[in-house]
């Protein structure tokens, strides 16, 4: 409780010194959430000009909509969520699939909490190239995907964040993670034993 307590503090002044007039205050909540909004960016769009006008977009976004932030999340969640919503607009407008369809009850498969290996899998999980091999595929996700994969293992946020910022249910985003990783999985399985033959 005292965490959320010391976000909440934080927030309040980074945001309360913004609307004052403190420019140097904002250069603060860009700089702790600079990672975030590229991790998303780069994980959503795959045009690298497009991602930098995406992400001064948001910046410019934040700035706006900063008096009506309510402190109901954190703010680097709050900037997460417009973030997504920046990123989703760009990949509709392009008419670009965000990712395949799962059941509208967005329930977790049943083997969903299985995490051995099956099919030879650990002596790729534990070879030196697991690291290029995985950030090879996971660029091959469809963008939502990406994103999700990534703000769960790079950015290490729980699910309940994640759904937070995407407005998605809980359930649909460990779906749709359980799917992505079960996509790199038969991804890498494939390539290897094909390499193998």
């Amino acid at each position: 409780m005292s965490n959320q307590n010391e976000y909440s503090l934080a927030d309040r002044h980074l945001v309360t010194a913004v609307l004052r007039g403190d420019h140097s205050a904002f250069g603060i909540i860009i700089k702790q959430t600079e990672r975030l909004v590229a991790q998303m960016t780069f994980k959503m769009i795959s045009s690298p000009g497009d991602r930098k006008d995406i992400a001064q977009d948001v910046y410019l976004k934040v700035f706006r909509n900063l008096p009506g932030f309510k402190f109901q999340s954190k703010l680097s969640t709050w900037i997460g969520q417009i973030t997504y919503n920046t990123c989703l607009n760009y990949l509709r407008k392009k008419k670009l699939v965000l990712s395949d369809n799962l059941g509208k009850d967005g329930e977790l498969p049943e083997d969903c909490t299985s995490e051995d290996a099956e099919n030879g899998t650990e002596e790729i999980l534990f070879g030196k190239e697991l690291a290029g091999i995985l950030n090879s595929e996971i660029e091959q996700l469809k963008p939502l995907y990406k994103m999700l994969v990534s703000l769960y293992h790079q950015e290490e946020l729980s699910y309940a964040e994640i759904a937070e910022i995407t407005s998605l249910p809980e359930g649909t985003v460990k779906s749709y993670i359980f799917r992505a990783r079960r996509i790199l999985k038969e991804n890498i399985l494939l390539k290897y034993k094909r390499n193998e033959l």
